[in-house]
């Protein structure tokens, strides 16, 4: 996976472990201590989903993917559950306190597990794509 790739992924993956923790501290959200934080982490997600299609459509063209209707059609799903993911982000930041339950909800959101399972689908595809690149074996016979 391209590193800006990778790095999204990463930091959104990241995100929502964390709001998963969050989500079972019972927060009321205002002074909690932990707002910032969360808030922190949801900002990173944010710009992370901003850059998501981008991201992926770098790889699927340096990679030449062949056929590339398929990545193509991915890309539109992709896109379109980043973007729906960032509105409900972006519209738990907009709150001025971020409680636990707020979280739960957002975690909840068919929205988030869409865009999760997007990500999960890319990682093992890029995987598999890249051991039939570079096989076990053929490191080894080189030696």
């Amino acid at each position: 996976m391209s590193n800006q790739l990778s790095e999204s992924c990463s930091v959104i993956e990241e995100c929502y472990e964390f709001m998963l923790a969050y989500a079972g501290q019972g927060l009321a959200g205002e002074g909690s201590g932990r707002d910032g934080l969360i808030r922190d982490f949801l900002s990173k997600a944010a710009q992370a989903l901003a850059g998501l299609e981008d991201a992926y459509a770098s790889v699927v063209q340096e990679r030449a993917f062949i056929p590339s209707g398929p990545y193509a059609a991915f890309q539109a799903v992709l896109a379109r559950d980043a973007r729906d993911s960032l509105a409900a982000v972006e519209l738990a930041l907009a709150q001025p306190a971020i409680s636990s339950q707020l979280i739960d909800n957002l975690n909840a959101s068919i929205h988030v597990r869409a865009l999760l399972t997007d990500l999960f689908l890319i990682d093992e595809i890029l995987k598999g794509n890249q051991n039939q690149e570079n096989p076990a074996g053929a490191a080894e016979s080189a030696n």
